[in-house]
């Protein structure tokens, strides 16, 4: 290992994509359409969970804080992505690389526990009806929620100090689109072996572990649906689930593959853009997969829809 000193006060080189210019453009249209997207849909959810009272159950308590926890996710990487696309100035701060680190970590791990939260209160809905009301309440969610944002803020300033304590070594490219861990820890001149071990911990704790839940979960869930005598019956349990179900598959899927298969130089760009998959398309489509497939807050958009209509056209006619 080459003895660097530590790179606090330097800049990284984030190589983004490497395209021609006509993919380029299509590539800044289509990440600011993903970008404007999912703050308009997200912060639409949070806004209808807040004010109608009708939204006001543990299901979607859960799905604001989703909500919350994707704008945060494409907020910290998407303009930044964009500025390189438009400028190409590719140049970021420690510090800003730093900050990215922390606020990417969160905003997934909080994404994992709440789905997997969200997992747990359809099999208590499905599978235990009876004590729902006990065993999910408003107490439990603010518990639970609490728990969700203290893990996710502990491990995003472990996952902080042990990238900041890091050598680099001139030139700092990173081939990606941002801070992303493991390139970083493949780019630095330190030895990484104690920050590998911690990230292999990591994903199994915060990642597979959820995700074990989630399965086994849904396992229960599909049991007891298929034991439900009426048909009518069954499809309204199973469509009770298909919004999360489907959710679940769109974040964890691109992660399994991309985590999943071995590393290789000659996948980098495509790697890059299983990235984009799950970091920009996936928060992008849970506000719709949400709307487009629940009565409630199809309803509920309908209603107050509605309601703004009948106030504009009072507002003309006073006038």
């Amino acid at each position: 290992m080459e003895n660097c000193s530590n790179s606090a006060g330097n800049a990284f080189h984030i190589l983004a994509f490497s395209t021609s210019k006509t993919a380029q453009y299509v590539l800044i249209t289509g990440v600011l359409m993903m970008y404007l997207l999912t703050i308009f849909g997200n912060a639409i959810i949070i806004t209808l969970v807040c004010l109608v009272p009708q939204l006001n159950t543990p299901m979607y308590f859960f799905l604001s804080n989703l909500a919350f926890a994707d704008i945060l996710h494409v907020s910290v990487t998407l303009p930044k992505l964009l500025s390189i696309l438009l400028t190409h100035d590719n140049l970021m701060s420690f510090a800003a690389c730093m900050t990215q680190v922390y606020f990417l970590s969160l905003s997934a791990v909080c994404d994992i526990f709440v789905l997997t939260s969200m997992s747990y209160d359809r099999y208590v809905a499905i599978c235990k009806p009876l004590q729902y009301s006990s065993l999910i309440n408003k107490n439990v969610c603010n518990a639970i929620t609490l728990f969700i944002w203290i893990m996710s803020t502990l491990d995003a300033g472990i996952n902080v100090i042990a990238t900041s304590l890091l050598s680099f070594c001139p030139p700092q490219k990173i081939d990606h689109f941002f801070c992303e861990l493991t390139t970083l820890y493949s780019i630095s001149s330190s030895d990484t072996t104690s920050r590998n071990i911690l990230l292999v911990f990591q994903i199994i704790l915060l990642v597979s572990l959820p995700f074990f839940l989630i399965i086994t979960s849904y396992t229960f869930i599909i049991s007891t649906i298929l034991n439900i005598q009426s048909s009518k019956g069954r499809h309204k349990a199973f469509s009770s689930c298909t919004s999360h179900l489907t959710t679940v598959i769109l974040f964890f899927g691109p992660i399994i593959i991309l985590y999943g298969k071995p590393e290789s130089e000659q996948t980098k760009e495509l790697d890059k853009l299983w990235s984009l998959l799950y970091t920009a398309v996936v928060p992008m489509l849970n506000p719709f997969v949400y709307t487009l497939r629940n009565k409630d807050i199809l309803n509920t958009i309908r209603n107050v829809t509605r309601k703004w209509k009948l106030f504009f056209i009072q507002l003309v006619y006073r006038r």
